[in-house]
């Protein structure tokens, strides 16, 4: 039985100091999967903790950091929390993780909710080979008319910084798209739409009753199994 190995990471995205952890399997040049969190979240989410340990232990290395003006990853929130912004986080994650020599080229990506609308945005970009989202907004408009019924994201960047990726999403390819049906942030018509507007190999993955943040553990037991199963087949098998 190895030991987890976890290494500790300081990197510049633009102007800003990002901080962020590597999780390592006792494997050569292993491929690897960064993490993109939500909004108000940050690295230490238990999706993204758990799934890192799952990608060790099927031979892939996984990065989770925190973007700009999130956990401890300092700057004044209500001005870097725009797409843009956490889009050249993500693709100043990958060049650092590229440059370091001990990986293998072969990227995933895993974005919750915002964090999976970045994941999009920079797929193409980034050649991802593999991509997992869980409850990402295709766009803005329809989070932000919720924004003004409920106080879901009383700080709400999207007034401020509108987004929509349509655009960035046709052809993709290797997704898998997972979202809840009874998500009350994020509409499921999000996850049918970007569905419809990529490429095979695709697959959604929808489960019945679950809310924005999958609260169900056995949801996220099948949510960790599944993913950790799609990085491993666009990662390491082909």
């Amino acid at each position: 039985m190895h030991s987890e190995i976890i290494e500790e990471i300081q990197f510049a995205s633009e102007d800003f100091w990002l901080k962020g952890y590597l999780h390592l399997p006792p494997t050569t040049h292993p491929p690897c999967v960064i993490g993109s969190h939500g909004l108000l979240s940050d690295k230490d989410s238990p999706k993204q903790i758990a799934l890192a340990k799952h990608c060790n232990a099927h031979h892939m290395a996984y990065f989770r950091f925190d973007h700009r003006g999130c956990g401890e990853s300092k700057a004044p929130f209500d001005t870097v929390a725009s797409l843009a912004a956490r889009c050249a986080d993500l693709i100043a994650a990958a060049n650092m993780l590229r440059s370091r020599g001990d990986l293998s080229s072969h990227l995933g990506l895993f974005g919750s909710s915002m964090g999976g609308s970045v994941c999009l945005a920079v797929a193409r970009e980034l050649s991802a080979d593999a991509i997992v989202t869980w409850a990402a907004p295709l766009r803005s408009t329809d989070l932000v008319s919720q924004h003004t019924k409920t106080t879901v994201d009383s700080n709400s960047p999207f007034e401020k910084h509108p987004f929509d990726i349509l655009d960035s999403i046709a052809g993709l390819q290797h997704i898998l798209i997972v979202h809840g049906d009874a998500d009350e942030t994020v509409p499921l018509s999000h996850a049918h739409e970007i569905y419809e507007h990529v490429s095979e190999p695709k697959n959604l993955l929808v489960f019945p009753q679950s809310d924005h943040r999958m609260g169900a553990p056995s949801d996220q037991q099948v949510f960790i199994k599944e993913s950790t199963l799609w990085f491993k087949t666009f990662l390491i098998d082909n």
